[in-house]
């Protein structure tokens, strides 16, 4: 099951520092819903951990994160794969490009796809697809609070 997930988040911060904080393992961490840990193994790679409830089940997800086409500081690419055992998988990447809005005020938008597999695919597309979304949500908004805060 594929989803499409896109949005923009107005931070209070310059360019500079957000690109920054979309690099640093701990803000990540503190900022990615249900995210246990996060390792950084290169400038390209991290692993991570995250427990995810999506309707009646909860998963413990261990995954690979791999950053590609980096632009720094205006965009790059992040793809993942997470197997939560016998709840499933997902994996998908996202566009993610910051844009200056004055000297104080950086624009973030990303595009996201992502793939399902397993016993979270057969819970319904509406459910993944407005659990995804309220995630994504939940990471920007944060992720925009922790930075421009």
């Amino acid at each position: 099951m594929a989803l499409v997930i896109e949005g923009e988040e107005r931070i209070a911060a310059p360019l500079q520092k957000v690109w920054e904080a979309l690099n640093d393992p701990e803000i990540l961490k503190d900022t990615i819903p249900g995210c246990q840990s996060l390792e950084k193994k290169s400038d390209t790679e991290m692993a991570a951990t995250v427990v995810l409830k999506i309707g009646p089940i909860k998963a413990t997800f261990n995954g690979e994160v791999t950053l590609k086409n980096l632009k720094p500081p205006h965009s790059y690419t992040i793809q993942g794969e997470g197997k939560g055992g016998i709840a499933g998988f997902a994996k998908g990447g996202a566009d993610v490009t910051l844009t200056s809005d004055g000297p104080d005020t950086t624009v973030l938008k990303y595009a996201a796809k992502a793939d399902v597999g397993g016993k979270i695919a057969q819970l319904g597309s509406r459910l993944i697809e407005s659990t995804s979304k309220k995630l994504a949500g939940q990471f920007f908004s944060s992720f925009g609070e922790k930075v421009g805060g």
